[in-house]
């Protein structure tokens, strides 16, 4: 099955060129405004960072039809700009194709592991397509950790500002912190440096056929990374701006595809989150970015709008996933004014823990269930933007911090609550 990934006059340019210490992916699907920018940032950060190491740079694309595959062509046509340079010991190369399957990015990662294996490749980094904040130097950021100090896999810490990232800041990052131990910032972030042996991993994993591989593939890739002991780092990247024509999805479907993911990977690695209480730092590498200057305030109102309505239409479906104390605690929230509208930390985690534990009993249609998190998680945004809305960037990031060790305080309810299979007894209380 691995073959099949890659196209025999592919395969010929990889035997022409053999063994490379460092492939930089760039998988795209209609980025013509932007891919010149990534590639070229991709090529000058590794030949600064790197200048005595062997590069290949792909590009793995999946189909695009504005133009995408022209402007790479035409930029690897001069090879004065990209074969001809003052000191490094080997020239980086530049390889072009597109992937087939699913689409969407996990073919194309599934690319470049095959790439960096057949290759040899210590390292691997890749980056999205269609960045417009992206520098040469993420390229040393995320690949020096792996060549320099064995680290297996590289996630993104980027610069955000405080209404930035609610989902990852309110619920994905708190939630696998507590499960698996380990503070990893950014759990779904897009780019990432990863060694072979953990490239291998992932592409023997049993993922490219499920739903993961369609559009939880980010979260996968770390929730393994942590769950099965690789080394794990992070680098300080900077601010991540998209250069995007495409609408902005519907939250619920994104929240539903996000949150079904970490829900799917709990069942995966129960037997490892069930006896991991507490979290430790992931290393950070790099240098810190100055934050954004303060954005605008949210429209709370309109957030406490749609609290407020999923409060009324699914409470029928809230009575069959939480627990009753929490229920009438949301309803309290609910009647309040907005001006004294306040989700507590420990209302919000144990929400959280009622619909994983919903989720694993299957009490209802998942998709149905985890849609209906939406409301609920507007009311979290809201409560935590009313917060932070005078705080600095440094203290709304504590502010997160502490949500996260509520999390790990009520771990145990979530431990003592997920059904056991036969035979099995707890061991974490």
């Amino acid at each position: 099955m691995q073959q099949e990934t890659l196209r025999d006059q592919v395969k010929e340019k990889l035997d022409a060129l053999g063994e490379v210490e460092i492939v930089v992916g760039v998988p795209s699907y209609n980025n013509v405004r932007t891919i010149r920018q990534v590639m070229e940032a991709a090529h000058t950060g590794v030949l600064d960072a790197f200048p005595g190491r062997r590069a290949l740079i792909v590009n793995s694309d999946s189909g695009s039809k504005d133009g995408t595959l022209e402007e790479i062509r035409e930029l690897g046509a001069d090879s004065n700009t990209f074969l001809t340079v003052e000191h490094p010991l080997y020239p980086v190369h530049h390889l072009t194709m597109p992937y087939h399957g699913v689409p969407g990015k996990a073919s194309a990662y599934r690319t470049l592991f095959h790439i960096t294996e057949l290759t040899q490749a210590r390292a691997l980094a890749v980056a999205d397509a269609d960045l417009s904040s992206i520098t040469p130097q993420w390229f040393g950021e995320l690949l020096r950790p792996v060549l320099d100090q064995q680290y297996d896999y590289v996630a993104p810490f980027y610069r955000r500002d405080k209404y930035e990232g609610t989902l990852t800041s309110g619920l994905v990052y708190p939630l696998t912190r507590a499960l698996y131990g380990r503070r990893v910032r950014q759990p779904i972030g897009g780019e990432f440096g990863i060694s072979r042996r953990l490239g291998s991993r992932f592409l023997n994993g049993d993922v490219w056929n499920t739903e993961l591989a369609s559009y939880g593939f980010d979260v996968w890739m770390t929730t393994t990374a942590i769950a099965e002991n690789f080394h794990v780092c992070q680098a300080h990247l900077g601010g991540r701006i998209h250069d995007s024509t495409e609408p902005t999805p519907d939250l619920s479907s994104v929240l539903a595809q996000v949150v079904g993911s970490v829900f799917g990977l709990m069942e995966t690695y129960d037997k490892v989150w069930r006896n991991v209480l507490g979290s430790l730092p992931a290393p950070l590498f790099g240098n810190p970015f100055e934050p954004r200057p303060d954005p605008p305030p949210l429209d709370v109102g309109r957030h406490l709008a749609s609290y407020r309505q999923g409060m009324r239409d699914l409470l029928p479906v809230y009575e069959r996933i939480i627990s009753s104390s929490q229920l009438r605690e949301l309803n309290s929230a609910a009647e309040r004014p907005d001006a004294e509208f306040a989700l507590s930390d420990e209302v919000w985690v144990a929400v959280i823990y009622d619909f994983g534990l919903a989720y694993h009993r299957r009490v209802m249609d998942r998709e149905h269930l985890l849609k209906s998190l939406t409301p609920l998680y507007l009311g979290w945004v809201a409560s935590f933007a009313r917060q932070i809305e005078n705080e600095s960037l440094l203290r709304a990031e504590s502010r997160i911090d502490k949500l996260c060790q509520v999390f790990e305080q009520l771990k145990p309810y979530l431990i003592n609550q997920w059904p056991l299979q036969t035979g099995e007894s707890r061991t974490a209380s």
